[in-house]
């Protein structure tokens, strides 16, 4: 293929002003984006197999890669936990047994890591999160968030006295903390040591706004929003410990979500373009600077930035530090070998280390992963493939499934009173509780109702959970237990 690329280039519209006047506008091209074969944007993906005859190309050719520097190059999906989802998890430290919730919370192009640690021994509640260097105490944080009184704290975070029982300690120990400025001097004290106060509680507002659960909100008007999902990550802990639910099963494919091209390439575009502008407006100040004739912004811009970062990427395999080896030279051995390569995982975690369970085959791979297809040694278990007729899920918009559920009844969180939220079925969208409605069951067949008359999208997922809460023996057809969930899923790479 004499080294080409099957590429087109990306154009931008642009407009210039200087003190409220239009000085220029135009297109410019900012570079070029790789094409995938037989994708919507190739010109063979409405040709019948005829017309590929007459073009010169195989009719039974899958597609799917892409062709850099003359060479076949496809994206290996890449198998990640799932985001701004609490995982429940019990650890035994010492003679201690700490109960963690953890939330991997993303949104576009920034993600952070959320714990919350429940000592079972010293019955304290800490919050651990990025750009401090120790672990925060729980109700100093939802003070800092603006839940200021005892009872607020308790009530957000769980309706049941059990629950609340187990937050004395942490009460206690946030007991010189008692309204919100106090409590941002604390955490900024802790990631702004030895600065002004201003300085600290203007450090400790940026943490929790910015860098806490980013995919809630990064404006003051979303701290209660946080302070909600902080509180219920701490109930479930709790509620771990006291038996009446489950840790989470790291291995279940509900926790496991899968990215490939598109999300990959958008990834690097978007640092690609991020690098781009902080050029063009280096250029431009230059050229304010030592101007002597009228400059067209067409001739500062470097189209080879966003160019070059791709290509290289999906030459080398390349990522980023954590993303090594996702694209890979297509195996043209025989037909099937090409299939098994396009439909190729591989996950983020380390070759050299053992990670028996996460190796292991699980139950609900059955159905969407090749039992059998998996390299031997340090791969083996870690590089998978997906079966030939499972599904990746597409994004849907989440807004109008919560505008349904609204018409169903939904109680909105907010809105929900004690008894609601202590006797309600719990609905959650992706991962964020959004409302309570008194009967559970009959709302999630209601939903999927709607789904199979094209009501609601096809790429929708719901599932329907019962907890143990309040300690209500499980026994069937005489005594209801008193926690049901909804769980709903809009989001994209569910393997189905």
């Amino acid at each position: 293929l004499r080294n080409l690329t099957y590429s087109a280039p990306i154009n931008l519209k642009f407009s210039e002003y200087k003190n409220e006047k239009l000085m220029q506008e135009g297109t410019i091209k900012i570079g070029d984006f790789p094409i995938m074969v037989k994708s919507s944007a190739c010109r063979l993906s409405n040709l019948s197999p005829e017309e590929l005859i007459k073009v010169g190309e195989d009719p039974r050719d899958p597609g799917g890669y892409f062709i850099i520097n003359g060479s076949e190059r496809v994206i290996v999906g890449v198998e990640d936990f799932a985001t701004n989802r609490i995982f429940t998890e019990r650890k035994k430290v010492g003679s201690s047994v700490i109960y963690i919730s953890r939330t991997f919370s993303a949104t576009v192009g920034y993600r952070t890591k959320v714990e919350v640690r429940f000592d079972s021994q010293k019955q304290l509640i800490r919050v651990r999160f990025p750009g401090i260097g120790e672990d925060i105490p729980f109700v100093i944080l939802m003070r800092a968030l603006g839940v200021s009184t005892d009872k607020d704290i308790a009530y957000i975070t769980s309706p049941f006295v059990e629950v609340q029982e187990n937050l004395m300690k942490s009460f206690d120990e946030a007991s010189s903390f008692l309204d919100t400025e106090s409590a941002l001097d604390y955490i900024g004290g802790r990631a702004a040591y030895g600065q002004p106060k201003e300085v600290r509680i203007r450090r400790a507002e940026y943490l929790i706004d910015k860098v806490l659960l980013p995919h809630i909100g990064r404006e003051p008007t979303d701290r209660i929003k946080k302070a909600y999902f902080i509180g219920k990550m701490a109930e479930r802990a709790i509620a771990v410990k006291l038996g009446w639910r489950k840790p989470d099963d790291k291995d279940h494919y509900k926790n496991k979500r899968l990215r490939f091209a598109g999300p990959l390439i958008a990834e690097l575009f978007r640092q690609g373009f991020r690098r781009m502008v902080r050029d063009l407006k280096h250029q431009l100040q230059r050229a304010d600077i030592k101007r002597t004739t009228p400059r067209h912004i067409g001739n500062l811009v470097s189209t080879r930035l966003i160019t070059d970062l791709l290509n290289h990427a999906i030459a080398t395999g390349n990522w980023s530090r954590r993303l090594v080896g996702v694209s890979q030279l297509l195996d043209r051995t025989n037909y099937l070998s090409t299939v098994s390569h396009l439909r190729r995982l591989q996950s983020t975690l380390s070759r050299s280390q053992s990670n028996f369970e996460a190796r292991d085959l699980h139950p609900t791979q059955w159905g969407r992963i090749d039992p059998a297809e998996s390299p031997e040694g340090s791969n083996c278990g870690l590089v998978k493939n997906l079966s030939l007729l499972c599904q990746v899920s597409t994004t849907s918009n989440p807004e109008e499934v919560i505008k349904i559920l609204n018409s169903l009844g939904m109680v909105p969180v907010e809105k929900a009173n004690e008894e609601i939220a202590k006797s309600w079925a719990e609905i959650y969208v992706n991962g964020t509780l959004v409302g309570y409605h008194p009967e559970g069951r009959s709302i999630f067949k209601e939903l999927i109702r709607l789904r199979r008359r094209g009501k609601i999208s096809d790429q929708v997922n719901f599932g329907f959970y019962r907890h143990n809460y309040g300690g209500t023996a499980r026994r069937r057809g005489k005594e209801k237990e008193r926690k049901a969930e909804v769980v709903i899923n809009t989001d994209a790479g569910r393997v189905r």
